[in-house]
């Protein structure tokens, strides 16, 4: 394994989620600079209904120019926030549920290379009716799936969100 040592961090933009660093690093003895994207962090989660189902919210995705099929998700209100308190609000403002039981499933980086941004992935279980209630900026279509049939749509290419496919394929392993 090289030598690696970070020498400066230069903020070279912040934005309303993220900020982007340019970071000298010398490595093995040669100076280059390497972006870094830092991110507070979010919290996903697989809601499963009663009959085995998967809430699923559909949505415009601006990075993408289109609309994507994910499990609910949104980032940390702050760095104290925990990821099952993000995720149970995120849970409630997107799907209009809440969840009796929450429990971990797994952890994921969404990018390593570049960024630290960690997102948990959570299974709710036992959900109760409430109220959807989106951001302002939001526009999602509430939709329920088989396992069997989110697991065609990742493997068709058709879900490529990273911490959908994640958190449904740990689901399937897990819990089928």
């Amino acid at each position: 394994m090289g030598e690696f040592k970070r020498l400066n961090r230069t903020l070279s933009y912040q934005g309303k989620i993220l900020k982007v660093y340019t970071d000298q690093v010398e490595v093995n003895g040669r100076e280059s600079n390497w972006d870094y994207i830092h991110h507070n962090g979010g919290a996903a989660v697989v809601p499963v209904t009663e009959e085995g189902k998967i809430l699923m919210v559909k949505q415009y995705r601006n990075a993408l120019d289109r609309f994507t099929l994910e499990i609910p998700a949104g980032a940390l209100d702050s760095v104290q926030e925990s990821g099952m308190e993000c995720v149970a609000r995120e849970l409630e403002e997107e799907t209009g549920y809440i969840a009796k039981s929450i429990e971990w499933l797994i952890n994921t980086n969404s990018w390593a290379a570049f960024t630290n941004e960690k997102v948990e992935i959570f299974v709710a279980r036992d959900l109760v009716p409430s109220k959807q209630n989106f951001d302002e900026e939001e526009s999602i279509e509430l939709q329920t799936y088989t396992l069997d049939k989110l697991k065609e749509k990742i493997f068709s290419g058709e879900i490529t969100d990273s911490k959908t496919v994640a958190g449904i394929l740990a689901y399937a392993v897990k819990y089928e």
